[in-house]
């Protein structure tokens, strides 16, 4: 990686300065669109005591899901998590913290976070286990509560479809999710991506992440994943 070449040739060099105790977050929404070469550089070099933000858990043996064989995350901060035996095995074992968000709310909690919002008020969760112990106000007679940000993740990971080399991005259809605004939150953000291009060769009017959020692209080799198959007997 050299000046404006955001382009790393290796994971080792992609995921540099992770650490134990991280804050992490990673896009995605199920299996679609998540940063799966990254999740699994993680769970090769052994990293713990992880707090990650993330829509969901991914699945046994897959995506976030493959951290919690070893046991490296320490706390997930989520809003779906039902799909991962042995995420609710850890949690009712109190072997993993939880923190359980809605969505939308976890979404505009990870906007605020890149916008450099500190905190806004919402409706979801007033006069729920949610709202319990948050500011409230009464807004043209409508009650909502204090939502704040979070902090800037030490690792923003996603997946994009299509990146040049100066960090700009492309996101595909439902794989564009949560991607866009986690790459946005974090100190140091790493895209994963299935095609890499010359400067130039996106067209600006779709660009979707500006490169300045972006420090570094890999290129990912991806396996397509079916959450859940239902077929006809």
């Amino acid at each position: 990686m050299q000046g404006f070449n955001k382009v790393v040739s290796s994971y080792d060099q992609a995921m540099n300065g992770l650490q134990d105790n991280m804050l992490l977050m990673v896009g995605g929404f199920g299996l679609c669109g998540i940063p799966e070469g990254l999740i699994k550089w993680i769970y090769d070099h052994g990293q713990k005591g992880l707090t990650c933000i993330s829509n969901n858990a991914g699945v046994d043996g897959f995506g976030l899901g493959l951290l919690l064989e070893k046991k490296q995350i320490k706390k997930m901060i989520s809003s779906y998590v039902g799909e991962n035996a042995l995420f609710e095995k850890q949690v009712l074992s109190n072997e993993l913290e939880i923190e359980l968000t809605p969505q939308g709310t976890l979404a505009e909690k990870i906007r605020a976070t890149g916008a450099g919002i500190p905190a806004f008020f919402t409706a979801t969760g007033y006069g729920t286990l949610i709202g319990e112990g948050k500011d409230s106000k009464v807004i043209n007679g409508r009650s909502y509560i204090l939502e704040h940000a979070y902090p800037k993740a030490d690792f923003s990971l996603v997946r994009a479809w299509k990146a040049d080399t100066y960090g700009n991005l492309i996101f595909r259809k439902t794989a564009m999710n949560f991607n866009p605004m986690i790459a946005m939150a974090g100190k140091i953000t790493v895209a994963e991506v299935e095609e890499i291009v010359a400067p130039g060769e996106l067209d600006p009017n779709f660009i979707h992440v500006p490169g300045i959020y972006v420090n570094r692209v890999i290129k990912g080799n991806f396996e397509k994943r079916i959450e859940q198959r239902t077929v006809r007997k």
